[in-house]
């Protein structure tokens, strides 16, 4: 009877040990690549948009370039207040421009992960870092994606490390700090972002607004990317 014992427990440890390391393998790594910009195709992954739409005076580039440290992509423009005289459009402010990513091949499924990193060389600026995941109401009025944002505080001159936040800090800033926002302000809605839907993402600059301390006003605004993660923390 012991031996048979032994024999049970033996089986049933191989058995632990084997679940236990396919549980493993099948974690996803700590961190995904969500976007690199370390080649000129790169660039084709994202579309740029501005006020210059409605009748705004702004304008952006996006290109990838290499100054002897690798490829990087450089989002660049000039913010402006001002509005075309006789625009058809009747807009309540203007000074914004963004590069958003076009649709993923599906979706990207972000649920293993709890912070978006970008890694960035930026200007004193506050930029907005969003992520567009699909809408949970499939209705006729409802066709745009959610979206959802976070202050992205970039200090001028080094390569920085940032994860988002909608109030920066230094510190680790989950996933949940995104925001819910519609047409770029933030909405009161008991809504949960589902990041396993994850359709693309923007990087974005307003002339006005974002955290105390940051550059702001119109102007030139200029960040560089070197590339944006999914990371798990815990």
């Amino acid at each position: 009877m012991s031996r048979f014992r032994s024999l049970i427990q033996a089986s049933l440890n191989a058995t632990k040990k084997a679940l236990t390391w396919n549980v493993d393998d099948l974690m996803p790594p700590c961190e995904k690549y969500i976007f690199s910009f370390n080649c000129k195709e790169e660039i084709k992954k994202w579309h740029l948009y501005s006020d210059s739409e409605y009748g705004g005076l702004s304008s952006a580039s996006l290109e990838v370039t290499d100054e002897g440290d690798g490829f990087k992509g450089l989002f660049s423009g000039t913010l402006s207040l001002d509005v075309m005289e006789g625009s058809k459009w009747n807009i309540s402010r203007s000074g914004f421009c963004g590069m958003r990513s076009k649709k993923f091949n599906g979706f990207i499924d972000l649920d293993s992960y709890d912070t978006i990193a970008l890694k960035l060389k930026g200007d004193g600026r506050c930029y907005i870092s969003t992520i567009y995941t699909e809408n949970w109401v499939n209705s006729p009025g409802q066709q745009e994606d959610n979206s959802w944002q976070a202050f992205v505080y970039v200090p001028a001159g080094n390569w920085y490390i940032a994860k988002a936040s909608f109030e920066y800090s230094g510190t680790h800033i989950p996933l949940a700090r995104y925001l819910p926002t519609w047409r770029g302000n933030v909405i009161d809605a008991s809504m949960e972002m589902n990041p396993a839907r994850v359709l693309g993402m923007s990087l974005s600059v307003n002339a006005e607004g974002g955290v105390p301390g940051a550059r702001s006003g119109p102007g030139d605004f200029r960040v560089e990317i070197d590339w944006i993660k999914a990371v798990r923390n815990e």
